[in-house]
């Protein structure tokens, strides 16, 4: 298999052109030499031999680490609303914040 045509300035001023970005001169040669080794890291990453490795959705085991949820005892209704510092029908009074206020 014959190595890919190196990565050039015009290559990158297309794909930038494809997302709709406007590069400098700068932004252009910065990127391309960015861009190339990522390109060049995919493939050495291609190139491994991963025939005997299982897939996996995680690199490390993982496990549920929150407790169950089970129900416990409540504040009263009454000692909650004390400390807020509107109340109405029993309930927290908030701003409206959407729509008009009537």
């Amino acid at each position: 298999m014959t190595d890919p045509a190196p990565l050039g300035r015009a290559d990158v001023a297309h794909v930038a052109a494809l997302a709709r970005l406007s590069l400098t001169d700068d932004e252009l040669e910065r990127f391309t030499g960015q861009l190339a080794r990522v390109i060049e890291h995919a493939r050495d990453v291609a190139a491994l031999d991963v025939g005997d490795v299982l897939p996996t959705s995680h690199a490390l085991p993982i496990r549920n680490v929150l407790r169950p949820d089970e129900p416990g005892p409540c504040l009263e209704r009454d000692v909650v609303l004390a400390q807020a510092p509107e109340t109405e029908d029993g309930r927290f009074k908030v701003p409206r914040i959407v729509g008009d206020a009537p």
